[in-house]
C-alpha cells in the first residue's frame, strides 16, 4: 500500500509547507475523532495542476475513534470517488465552509451523519475531511458528549480558518496525553467549566477533593503541594491560563500528572482552551525503578571489572615468584584471557544498556597484544563489529584474542610483521578473518586435535557460545584465521 506522502505526490502539486502541513493534522487528528466520537477521513482533490478542476478524490488518511465504535470495518485508504458523487464534498471544497445539517444516510445496518471540513492552508483548500457517525447515538447525549462535540466543532472550526493543526506543535507524539486520560474545558479567563471523570480522579489523585466547576485551574496547581518538579520558567496560572499551547508535568507526593494545555480560538478571537491530563504516576514509578535497576547492573559490571583485575593482579604477581618458565607463560595466558573478560564488564559498566559497543572492547584487545610484543607490527582493519550482547561479546572478546596472540606468537615474518583483521556482516552472519604473514601453518594441521590451548579454547568457545564455526588455512602467503557466527 502506497504511504500517505506517496499519495499525495501521486495525486496532486502541493508544496513542501502545504504536505507538512496534512502531515501534521494526520499527526494531531486522534484528538478530533475522539472528541467527536466519529470516524474521519481525509480527502485529497485528484489534480493534474494547481489551475486544473479536480478530477474527483482519493483518501490519504483515515481514523477510528477510540471513544465510541467505528462505523467503517474496512480500510478505505486509497480508494477513490469521481467529482459529484458525493456532493458534500464538492461543495466544501469549492465553498471553503464546513457543510453539516446533512441527512442521515443508512450504510448496511447503521444510519450514518456525514459532516464536511475544508482544511485550509494559506487561504487554500488543500483537502476535506469527512466525520461519520452513528447517528442513533446523538439522540440522548450527556453532558461529557455534549462539551467533546462542542469542543470539536471548535477545532474543526479552527481547521476550516488554517489556525489548526498549531504550527511546530508539541502534542502529535504518543507520550501526549489523550482525550480519554482526562479532559478540562476552560473558557476565556482559564476558569474550568467543564471536567471528565477521569480529570477529577487524576486531581484527587494529587491532593484536590473539592469541586472544580468554576476554579480557575492556574491557582488549583498552585494551590496545591509543590513537590520537586515544578515549572520554573512559567508560573502554574501562567502555564495553565490556556491563552498558549502548553505542555507540563505536575509532581507531587501523591502522583504524578501530565499536562497538555491547547488553546482554542475563533478567528482573531480566544475563546477558551482545553487542558488533557493523564495521570502518570505509574509510569513515572516504573521509570524509576528502570533507572535503579539500570544503574544496579552497571554497579555490578563495575565490581565484576575490578574483582577480575585483582584476580589478573594476584596471576600477574605469582608468575612474577615462580621459576619454571613454562609455568610462567601459562599463568601470563590466563592474566590476559582474565583481561579480555574485564574488558566486556568494562564496557558494561559504562553503557546504560546490556549491548556491547564491541569495537571498543576490541581495539583495547589490539592494543594490549601490540605492546606487549617487542616487534614492530604493522596493524589493519577493515570492518565494523558492531554491538552484541554480553554473552556474545564475552565469547567473542576470549575468541579474538586468542586468535591475535596466536597470530603474533607464531606468525611473525623476516621481511616486516603484518597483522589484518577483516570483519564482513551480511544481514546477521559474521565473518572474522585474522590474517599473518608468517611461516604459516604446520603439515598436516588439525585444528580439533591440536595441542595448542589458546586455539583449543577459540574452538570450543567458537562452537559453543558463539554456535559458530572456526578454521584455520593458508592463502595467498598468508595464514588465515576464520570464525563464523549468526547473530539472532
Amino acid at each position: 500500500m502506497a504511504t500517505f506522502s506517496e499519495l499525495i505526490a501521486d495525486n496532486s502539486k502541493l508544496t513542501a509547507d502545504e504536505i507538512e502541513h496534512l502531515a501534521e493534522l494526520v499527526a494531531e487528528w486522534r484528538l478530533i475523532a475522539d472528541l467527536s466520537f466519529a470516524d474521519l477521513l481525509l480527502w485529497l482533490p485528484i489534480r493534474k495542476n494547481d489551475k486544473s478542476w479536480p478530477d474527483g478524490y482519493i483518501a490519504v488518511a483515515q481514523i477510528r475513534p477510540t471513544t465510541a465504535a467505528t462505523v467503517f470495518s474496512d480500510d478505505l485508504i486509497g480508494s477513490t470517488i469521481n467529482w459529484g458523487q458525493r456532493p458534500h464534498l464538492d461543495q466544501a471544497l469549492s465553498d471553503g465552509e464546513i457543510v453539516r445539517d446533512t441527512q442521515p444516510e443508512l450504510v448496511g445496518e447503521i444510519m450514518i451523519k456525514q459532516e464536511t471540513i475544508p482544511v485550509i492552508f494559506g487561504g487554500k483548500t488543500l483537502a476535506v475531511i469527512s466525520r461519520h457517525r452513528n447517528a442513533d447515538l446523538m439522540r440522548m447525549p450527556s453532558k461529557l458528549e455534549l462539551n467533546y462535540r462542542e469542543i470539536a466543532h471548535n477545532i474543526f472550526q479552527m481547521i476550516a480558518e488554517g489556525s489548526f493543526p498549531i504550527r511546530n506543535s508539541i502534542y502529535s507524539s504518543e507520550s501526549a496525553p489523550r482525550v480519554g486520560d482526562g479532559l478540562i474545558r476552560l473558557d476565556v479567563n482559564g476558569i474550568i467549566f467543564f471536567a471528565s471523570p477521569n480529570a477529577r480522579s487524576a486531581l484527587s489523585r494529587i491532593g484536590f477533593q473539592k469541586e472544580l466547576e468554576q476554579q480557575n485551574l492556574g491557582e488549583v496547581f498552585s494551590s496545591l503541594h509543590k513537590g520537586d518538579n515544578q515549572p520554573t520558567d512559567e508560573s502554574w496560572q501562567t502555564l495553565l491560563s490556556g491563552k498558549y499551547l502548553r505542555r507540563a508535568e505536575y509532581e507531587s507526593p501523591g502522583g504524578v500528572i501530565d499536562l497538555l494545555v491547547i488553546p482554542l480560538t475563533k478567528g482573531e478571537d480566544r475563546i477558551g482552551a482545553i487542558v488533557l491530563l493523564h495521570n502518570v504516576t505509574e509510569l513515572r514509578n516504573r521509570d524509576r525503578a528502570l533507572v535503579t535497576k539500570d544503574a544496579t547492573i552497571k554497579e555490578i559490571h563495575h565490581r565484576v571489572k575490578n574483582n577480575l583485575q585483582t584476580v589478573s593482579a594476584l596471576l600477574r604477581l605469582q608468575s612474577r615468584r615462580v621459576e619454571d618458565p613454562i609455568a610462567s607463560a601459562a599463568l601470563a595466558e590466563a592474566v590476559r584471557r582474565v583481561a579480555s573478560i574485564a574488558l566486556v564488564h568494562e564496557t558494561l559498566s559504562n553503557q546504560s544498556t546490556e549491548s556491547v559497543e564491541f569495537d571498543q572492547v576490541f581495539e583495547q584487545i589490539v592494543k594490549n597484544a601490540i605492546e606487549l610484543n617487542p616487534r614492530q607490527i604493522k596493524f589493519t582493519k577493515t570492518g565494523q563489529f558492531g554491538s552484541f550482547d554480553s554473552k556474545i561479546a564475552t565469547a567473542l572478546s576470549l575468541v579474538v584474542t586468542e586468535l591475535i596472540h596466536n597470530a603474533l606468537e607464531h606468525g611473525l615474518s623476516e621481511i616486516g610483521d603484518l597483522l589484518k583483521v577483516e570483519i564482513i556482516k551480511k544481514i546477521n552472519t559474521y565473518t572474522i578473518t585474522i590474517i599473518d604473514n608468517g611461516a604459516g601453518l604446520p603439515d598436516n594441521f588439525n585444528l580439533e586435535q591440536s595441542a595448542n590451548l589458546g586455539l583449543q579454547i577459540a574452538n570450543t568457545l567458537t562452537k559453543n557460545e558463539l554456535n559458530g564455526s572456526i578454521k584455520l588455512f593458508r592463502s595467498a602467503d598468508m595464514t588465515n584465521a576464520e570464525i563464523s557466527f549468526v547473530v539472532n
